[in-house]
């Protein structure tokens, strides 16, 4: 591989991708795309590339283990970092999760980052022998075996992680997320010295169902940061749904995009969007489609992307092929990025 310099800016928040994986396609196929998708965003200069984590369902998401995922995301690229986002914690085993997230970050030499969460859907936790209802309780108890492992410290068994952290790069329990959509959730990371996840979107108040995303938000990262040690610093990573792409390809986007929007947007928003039109639920569920400017113009209205320290963008809920993803993020790194001043990486890889 050669490198070769960009012109891009690197002043705002560190550019990222997301992906769920859900083409539609075989789950050999989505996995494909998927790499050829991480690919291209460290060829263009993103920080990071973020996968999920879904159990059973090819509609929800297509990748029931990230961990081994992105072992074959790490042979196949240098320098991009790679994430979770999230595993589902109360559905595993926090001994394993640390012994394959050791492993993950030892071939991909320090590059692991770990976003975690407790909640998913409620159908899948019998499967892993726990329940919906104990999720919390549950999550409490793996977090704090990672925490140990990670660190470098004993079980009550006595046994310690191999592989350990190299000494020249910092500990995973430094490089651990946590998802939540509550000031709660967020104090808690904060307090952990964790780095707090923000969704693409989330449901509104009940009394206020026209909020604005930020508005939403902005109150859980004053909590996070208000829980935050002294000397530590800051971690908060906001997720968007963003699909840039040429003018000419918008209408054929638009329209595949509104009946799937219109099926899923009420759990997303919280409340009944039958009555809406599409750039109203476009705005309602907090989609951003449209050309570099129009996204960049939209974007520039969020707050939260102020006070964010990444961002990462994704497709979903638009159902769009490969190409319009890889078209999206070559245009959200040469236009929309240098347009809002986030910080891409100065050098392209070949």
């Amino acid at each position: 591989m050669t490198s070769h310099p960009t012109d891009h800016q690197a002043t705002g928040p560190k550019l990222g991708f997301f992906t769920r994986l859900l083409e539609d396609a075989p789950a050999a196929q989505r996995y494909r795309f998927a790499l050829e998708q991480i690919e291209t965003a460290e060829d263009f200069g993103f920080h990071s590339a973020w996968v999920a984590q879904h159990h059973f369902s090819a509609t929800e998401g297509g990748l029931p283990s990230p961990l081994v995922f992105l072992s074959h995301a790490a042979a196949r690229t240098r320098r991009i970092r790679l994430g979770t986002a999230i595993i589902t914690l109360p559905m595993e085993n926090a001994v394993r999760v640390a012994e394959d997230a050791a492993v993950l970050d030892e071939l991909s030499v320090g590059r692991l980052e770990i976003g975690l969460g407790s909640g998913g859907n409620p159908k899948s936790f019998p499967a892993f022998g726990t329940s919906f209802e104990e999720r919390r309780e549950t999550f409490a108890d793996n977090l704090a075996t990672l925490r140990t492992l990670f660190a470098g410290g004993p079980l009550p068994t006595a046994h310690r992680l191999y592989p350990a952290s190299s000494a020249d790069r910092a500990n995973l329990d430094r490089r651990l997320w946590q998802a939540t959509f509550s000031s709660g959730g967020a104090g808690a990371a904060g307090a952990a010295g964790d780095g707090l996840m923000l969704s693409r979107t989330q449901p509104r108040p009940q009394d206020d169902p026209g909020a604005r995303l930020d508005e939403v938000q902005l109150p859980v990262i004053d909590t996070y940061l208000s829980q935050l040690p002294d000397g530590v610093e800051p971690r908060i990573l906001a997720s968007r749904t963003a699909v840039v792409a040429d003018a000419a390809d918008l209408p054929r986007l638009r329209e595949i995009t509104e009946p799937a929007l219109r099926a899923e947007a009420d759990r997303l928003v919280g409340y009944g969007t039958s009555g809406l039109s599409l750039d109203e639920l476009l705005e309602a569920t907090d989609t951003f489609l449209g050309t570099p400017e129009q996204v960049s113009e939209r974007l520039h209205r969020d707050r939260v992307l102020d006070r964010a320290t990444d961002v990462s963008f994704q497709v979903h809920s638009v159902p769009a092929t490969n190409e319009t993803a890889l078209r999206s993020i070559e245009l959200l790194a040469t236009e929309v990025a240098p347009a809002l001043g986030f910080a891409v990486t100065k050098e392209r890889v070949h």
